[in-house]
């Protein structure tokens, strides 16, 4: 029996969309509610049975001061390297750019350093800064030493940690986010440039106001939405450098999971975490969605 050709259309879509559709089930929607669900038990790793918490998990995370500390931390952190990494990203590919018209082998000489610490492996850039960083034989202190002012513990210390940790996390993810604006500065049109001129705007400062913020829209909200992502989900720098410490002062909700769900083998504890900070960062995406894109341009 020949089939119809609504239906060959049918299986053929089937065929195509089927098997990427099944991973997507198998490897991310179901150990998500899988994940959901030990949330609210007390399982062990290792354990034949588990209990029923309810919220308990939830309550412990944000009642507790460690668990209230790494909420704390994370959103400071997140707080700090968007602004920062976003603004400098594109105040630096907004300079190559410019660059590249006079001086384009210094230019490309000087995007290859920017992008370095994208490329090299953020473990070995972390025992790297440990040692530039630290308090008596590092390079920091020692000029610092040199020039009369005060050498802090940079890792040490409780009140200064997660701001150095910060000032890592904006240096590691500048250069990313150059590379992306340098692509969204290349596809602007010179004539967009030209009928600002024009029109009045002949300065470099109104010219960046009236042609490239506007056109840059849609690469700004994507360069937003990857350092949220990857600002909540710091684990590397914290694991090598300080591990939580000194007295939590550094801890983080993904280097806390780590501890509860891997060292502890707290699964339903670590479940919870893991929610919460995906609740975390659903949250600020929609949040940048709905309010950043409202002033994006699409053309």
């Amino acid at each position: 029996m020949r089939l119809s050709i609504e239906r060959r259309q049918a299986l053929t879509d089937l065929w195509l969309v089927g098997p990427a559709t099944l991973a997507l089930f198998l490897f991310i929607f179901l150990p998500v509610a899988i994940v959901a669900v030990l949330s609210f038990t007390d399982y062990q790793f290792g354990a034949a049975s588990f209990n029923w918490s309810g919220l308990d998990n939830y309550i412990k995370l944000f009642s507790s001061s460690i668990g209230r500390r790494a909420v704390t931390n994370t959103l400071i952190y997140v707080a700090i390297v968007i602004p920062f990494s976003v603004g400098f990203g594109l105040l630096v590919a907004a300079g190559l750019h410019q660059m590249s018209n006079w001086a384009p082998r210094l230019s490309n000489v000087l995007k290859t350093v920017y992008f370095l610490p994208v490329a090299a492996t953020l473990v070995a850039m972390s025992v790297a800064w440990q040692m530039v960083l630290h308090p008596s034989l590092g390079i920091v202190n020692q000029t610092l030493f040199s020039i009369g002012l005060p050498t802090p513990n940079w890792l040490s210390d409780r009140g200064l940690v997660l701001y150095t940790l910060s000032m890592i996390g904006i240096w590691q993810s500048v250069g990313y986010n150059m590379v992306l604006f340098l692509a969204g500065l290349a596809a602007i049109p010179s004539e967009l440039y030209d009928a600002a001129e024009v029109d009045g705007a002949g300065s470099g400062w109104s010219r960046f106001w009236t042609v490239t913020w506007p056109m840059l829209g849609p690469t700004t909200l994507f360069v937003m939405v990857v350092t949220a992502t990857n600002a909540f989900r710091v684990f590397e720098t914290v694991a090598t450098m300080t591990k939580g410490g000194p007295a939590f002062a550094s801890d983080t909700l993904v280097y806390a999971l780590y501890r509860e769900g891997f060292v502890y083998f707290k699964a339903g504890y670590a479940s919870a975490i893991t929610m919460v900070f995906f609740a975390f960062l659903l949250a600020l995406a929609l949040i940048q969605f709905r309010f950043v894109e409202k002033r994006v341009h699409y053309r």
